[in-house]
């Protein structure tokens, strides 16, 4: 059987080294934007990564393998007809020779097979909103249960309930940790979040509570950074998510018919918060992954 991890020189010759490598989902890539403005993110975030002085790796599978480290051309292949990746799917799609996009959850797991321990991304995904109905929790949490990692995000996905992710989030022994804010940020909103469970101003100071996180037997980390630029749109999501029960948009399918939806409504400027928080969370766990190499 062909290997069913592929990693780029750039990253492996990183991980030997033990340089900094972050993480960076392709699902963003394929179902987050319309094309190109996926691809486009997608290079913003790895540049990002650079600039704080880590090495990216995108992350995705193509051609029978888990590859981590992707070209710009194979970046390309990430269009919307690539199946979305939670844990469950990685073997299927690898096995069977399909393009597929990883999530959060996908993208931990994949990592952590070969030792990266940090990430970039815009939200975690968390409880539905209205759960037990329908009962639609995701897989993101399960992994960040078991996975030693840094998430650097902008807070949890807004379409969910964030609330009771917060409690669940306790519950499984996660940090979620306020990057210079005391509140979680609300994604596209700075504000109006509930209490995090330690603000950090420092990215070294982080750092060392991730390794002590780590060396007490922990799990991840969500550090939340507020947006640059703060955008109020709770009643649009309000609409988008109703919009998405009534068109039956169910599971996996539920976060990209919002996206789409807020965009369209928005006039744009959901897309454009929405890729300037992921390219800045980017690189702020490059920054946070740099810190790390040096401790």
């Amino acid at each position: 059987m062909r290997d069913l991890i592929y990693v780029s020189d750039e990253v492996r010759a990183a991980l030997e080294e033990e340089r900094a490598v972050v993480a960076l989902e392709t699902t963003l890539v394929a179902h987050g934007f319309p094309a190109p403005d996926g691809v486009a993110t997608g290079v913003a975030s790895e540049a990002a990564v650079r600039a704080a002085g880590a090495v990216p790796a995108t992350i995705g599978v193509l051609d029978g393998q888990i590859r981590i480290g992707l070209t710009s051309a194979e970046l390309e292949r990430f269009t919307p007809k690539a199946r979305k990746l939670g844990p469950r799917d990685l073997a299927a799609c690898a096995v069977q020779g399909a393009v597929g996009a990883t999530t959060v959850g996908g993208t931990l797991v994949a990592a952590a097979a070969v030792g990266i321990r940090f990430m970039g991304t815009g939200g975690l995904g968390g409880v539905h909103r209205g759960f037990p109905t329908p009962p639609d929790v995701s897989a993101d949490l399960a992994a960040a249960a078991r996975i030693p990692a840094v998430i650097a995000s902008s807070g949890i996905k807004s379409l969910l309930d964030v609330p009771a992710t917060m409690e669940v989030l306790e519950t499984l022994g996660v940090p979620v940790i306020g990057y210079r804010t005391d509140t979680l940020p609300l994604f596209y909103d700075a504000a109006g979040g509930p209490p995090v469970s330690a603000r950090v101003d420092d990215v070294h100071e982080l750092a060392r509570i991730a390794e002590a996180h780590w060396r007490l037997g922990g799990n991840t980390l969500l550090v939340g950074r507020p947006p640059t630029e703060s955008l109020d749109v709770a009643p649009l999501i309000e609409e988008a998510v109703a919009a998405a029960l009534a068109a039956g948009a169910t599971g996996q399918a539920v976060t990209p018919f919002v996206l789409g939806f807020l965009h369209e409504h928005s006039g744009g400027e959901t897309r454009r918060v929405n890729r300037d928080l992921i390219v800045d969370n980017a690189g702020l766990a490059g920054a946070i992954a740099q810190a790390h190499a040096t401790l």
